[in-house]
Parts: C-alpha cells; structure tokens; sequence
C-alpha cells in the first residue's frame, strides 16, 4: 500500500493536524476503549445521513471495528441461519461472502452486469427463480436440472464498487417479490449518492460502510452500520459487545450498581474503541473536502484516457463517491497482457491493484461448490482487464500527471493500433 520515498503509492490516507489532535485528546482523556467519543461519532455519522433532507427517520449508526463485523452482525440480525442461502456478487472481497459462512448458511454467487461491476438484476431474479423451482443455485453444465447450494434465500448482499452505487430500485424491487432481506455492502461507498439524493447504504435493511486505511473515510480499522429498524439495532448493539446487557461505558461510569451486568447472547467482540473514533469524527468533518479531491483526480484520469487508448473508462455517475479508479484494458488491441502491464506501472514506481479476484476462483468457495471459472463470466473479464490506479486525496498534480504519463506511454508502446 505505501512504497519508499519518491514512489507513488497505490493508496494513503489524508492525515492532518485535526486527525492528530483527536487522538491526543483521547489519549489524554483517560479513556481509550468504546465510549463518548464512539458516541459522538455514532450521533454525527446519523446526522451527515440525515443531511440530505431529513427522510430517514429511526435511523441507528451503530460503530463496529470492521466492516467486516458489521456484515457480520447484520446477517446475524436478520436471523439467517444454518443452510439458509445468501446472495451475493461473484466479483467482490472475500468478506462479503466469508460472513455467511461464519453463521453455517450457504453463499449463492451471481454475476456482474455487462459492463459494470455490479451485481446483474436480471442475473439475480433468473437464480432466485431457479432456487424457488427447487433446484440448485446454478446452471447445470451438462445435462439437465442445476447444480449448487439447495434450500431458502434469504438475503441478498449488493455491493457499491468502488464508491458508485448499484441499481438499487431494481434490486429492492426483486428482494421484496422474494422476501429477501437486503444487506448493502458499502464499503467503498461514503458519500455515494442515488439519482434521488438517497445515500447509498440508506436504501435497503441494512447498510455496512468500511473505514480501513485505504477507504474514503478512514479509523484505521473499524466500520458502521446503519439501519432504520430499531430490533435489527438493537440486536446488533447487544451483539457487537459479547451479549451483555449494558456497555463498557455505562458499567464504568453509572453511579448506581456499575458493576453488574447480565449475558443475553452469545455474542462477539466487535465494538470499536474511542481512538478509532475520534480519527472517525475528525475525518466525517471534512468529508465533502475528500469527496471533491477525489472526483478531481478522477476527473483529471477520465481527460486523459478518453480518447485514443486501448482503455476504456470506468462507468461513474454524479453521486459516484470515486473510491476506486477501475480502468479496463483492452486487451485485443494490445501486444501486452494484463499482469505485463501491472509489471511495467510498478517499474515505474507506481502502485497499482487489482479489485477484485472473483470469489468462484478461489480454492474454498470453488471447491465447496463445484465451480469453474466459466460459470461467471462477466466477473472473469473484469477480472482479467481491469486495472485500479492510485487515486487518494492529498495527491499533488505531479503525481497524478506522472501515473497518467506511465500508463499513457505503456498503452501507447504496446497498443496494436
């Protein structure tokens, strides 16, 4: 993630004096596990949510110490259960689907739409049909019938690549002809914004940002999940601090009997502390800043490889919050293959990734499932053509016009037109 000294990194945080003098104040405070200042950062995360026009009532934010603990919790909220059947994109991070497996239920992957990185409406409905017949999960590759998990969805897991949001109407429509409780992964996506000024993470039961070190909001580790529902809520404020019945906080600081408290639940330790809170607040305040940075290189990236290049751009709209720069090579019109050229940007000196490794590749999911990498194939072209470059605030225009030169004359040198 950070290189040495003149190199460009792929991605790093946008630390300043406010960030610094949030966690001192911690430090000096006396008190660094969860507390006011989760709290506080709770109150105002709800109220930037609420900023839009105040048309979330009941709306809970709920901090947890990984995005990663709050998909967690929040399955586990919407009482999914041993074999019940989970959806989600094929084209995602591993915790999108590890998290169902955590509470012995089974992951139904689904594909891209064509051309974009989100999961397929059309492709999720054709599934869920196929499960509501009674077969399997997926298309039978020789003969007839399906093959894959069997048995009752549930719930399904959209994800917001790279900070632009998904279809959610059509989404939302599928889940509720289905019953399906709908979980928003919005790890890339705060602010990500609707075409009707809703924030992405809002829309459906449950919304789960991710703020570790390379995200658009960043504690170092941790997460928040939202939700309008005061039993899902309150469900996963129990959960997030092993079942007990009363918080570190008040059992600490209550002047009557603070000691006592009851287990519940059998819950987990997933409650984020006041240092990573207070980075929190500090970087909610200047979030619209970052924004603008961000839509600034990305804009700067969208100029330069518009025209011309074997590379085509990635899809954005104007609630798009930028986290990612997914550019897509095209790799007929190139003498050169996608790892050469992830080779050639990092001699260079600069940092470049990939997002992501399709999760029906990998050796746990592919085998549990019997799955070949022609099952999802808009998941493997992307897969196989895309490229993310660095885009993080605080990058100097220097920078920015260094990576666009590096990936201009690599395209350019081995471009087949």
């Amino acid at each position: 993630m950070w290189m040495d000294k003149g190199d460009i990194p792929f991605a790093r945080p946008f630390i300043g004096p406010e960030e610094e003098e949030a966690v001192l104040r911690v430090l000096r405070s006396g008190w660094l596990t969860t507390g006011l200042e989760v709290l506080a950062f709770e109150a105002e995360f709800t109220r930037f949510l609420e900023g839009s026009g105040g048309r979330l009532p009941g709306l809970q934010s709920l901090a947890v110490n990984s995005a990663t603990s709050g998909l967690h919790l929040a399955l586990e909220a919407c009482g999914i259960r041993t074999g019940d059947l989970v959806l989600v994109p094929a084209y995602t991070f591993v915790s999108t689907a590890e998290v169902v497996r955590y509470l012995h239920a089974e992951v139904v992957f689904v594909d891209t739409a064509p051309g974009t990185f989100h999961i397929d409406p059309q492709a999720l409905e054709a599934t869920l049909v196929r499960l509501c017949r009674g077969e399997g999960a997926y298309p039978q590759r020789h003969g007839p019938g399906s093959f894959g998990p069997r048995g009752t969805p549930k719930a399904v897991i959209p994800v917001h690549y790279g900070g632009l949001p998904c279809d959610m109407d059509a989404i939302m429509a599928i889940a509720r002809r289905y019953g399906l409780r709908v979980i928003e992964d919005a790890a890339h996506a705060f602010p990500s914004q609707l075409s009707n000024g809703s924030w992405a993470g809002t829309i459906g039961d449950l919304g789960v940002f991710s703020f570790y070190a390379t995200k658009t909001l960043t504690t170092g580790e941790g997460g928040m999940v939202v939700s309008r529902d005061p039993e899902i809520a309150g469900r996963i404020a129990l959960m997030r601090s092993h079942g007990i019945d009363r918080s570190v906080w008040h059992r600490y600081t209550d002047t009557k009997a603070s000691w006592y408290y009851e287990v519940v639940a059998a819950g987990y330790k997933y409650n984020m502390p006041d240092l990573l809170a207070a980075l929190g607040r500090a970087q909610l305040a200047r979030a619209m800043e970052l924004l603008a940075m961000r839509r600034k290189i990305a804009a700067a990236y969208d100029t330069a490889f518009h025209d011309g290049l074997p590379v085509s751009l990635p899809p954005t709209g104007p609630g798009d919050a930028r986290h990612l720069y997914p550019l897509r090579l095209n790799l007929e019109r190139l003498s050169i293959t996608r790892d050469k050229v992830i080779e050639k940007i990092q001699a260079a000196r600069v940092g470049v990734s990939v997002h992501f490794i399709p999760l029906h590749i990998m050796p746990y999911y592919r085998d549990r499932y019997s799955l070949i990498e022609a099952d999802f194939p808009e998941s493997m072209r992307s897969f196989q053509q895309v490229i993310s470059l660095p885009l993080w605030p605080g990058m100097q225009y220097a920078q920015i016009d260094r990576v666009i030169t590096v990936v201009k004359t690599i395209a350019q040198e081995y471009s087949r037109s």
